[in-house]
C-alpha cells in the first residue's frame, strides 16, 4: 500500500489560505502606569479616528469603545470579498470612585492615553447601630 502525501500537502495549502483570509481578532492592548496624582492608561486603537473612540465612566468602570464602519460605494471595482467594512472594540477598566471631571484623554497615532486621578479614599462616616 502506497502512502499518498500529496493530498496532505493540498490540505495544508487550503488551511493556509483559509486562515489567511479570516479576519484577525484584535484585543485592545493596554499599559497602566502610576503617576504622581493618579494613573495613565495607554490603549491601542490603531486605525480609529478621534470621533470613532468613546471613553465612558459608569459605576467605577472606565470603558473605552471604538467603532468604525466604512460604507463606500465603489463603482470602479466589483468586490468578491471585503473585510474592512466594520470593526468594533471595547474594553473596561475598574478605577473605583473618581472625579470624572478630572479624567483626560488624548489620541495620537493610534494610541489613546487616558489620565485618571487616584480614587477617592474617603473614610465612610461612622454610624451607631441600635440594638433591639
Amino acid at each position: 500500500m502506497r502512502n499518498n502525501n500529496a493530498l496532505s500537502i493540498f490540505d495544508e495549502m487550503d488551511n493556509f489560505f483559509d486562515d489567511f483570509f479570516k479576519p484577525a481578532k484584535y484585543d485592545m492592548k493596554s499599559d497602566i502606569r502610576e503617576v504622581e496624582n493618579g494613573y495613565e492608561i495607554d490603549v491601542e486603537v490603531p486605525g480609529f479616528n478621534k470621533d470613532e473612540v468613546v471613553v465612558d465612566y459608569d459605576d467605577g468602570y472606565l470603558t473605552v469603545s471604538a467603532k468604525h464602519s466604512e460604507n463606500k460605494e465603489d463603482k470602479k471595482h466589483k468586490y468578491i470579498h471585503q473585510e474592512r467594512t466594520y470593526s468594533t472594540l471595547e474594553r473596561s477598566y475598574y478605577v473605583g470612585n473618581i472625579d470624572k471631571s478630572k479624567v483626560n484623554a488624548k489620541l495620537n497615532n493610534g494610541l489613546l492615553t487616558i489620565s485618571v486621578p487616584k480614587a477617592s479614599l474617603e473614610a465612610p462616616k461612622g454610624k451607631t447601630i441600635m440594638i433591639e
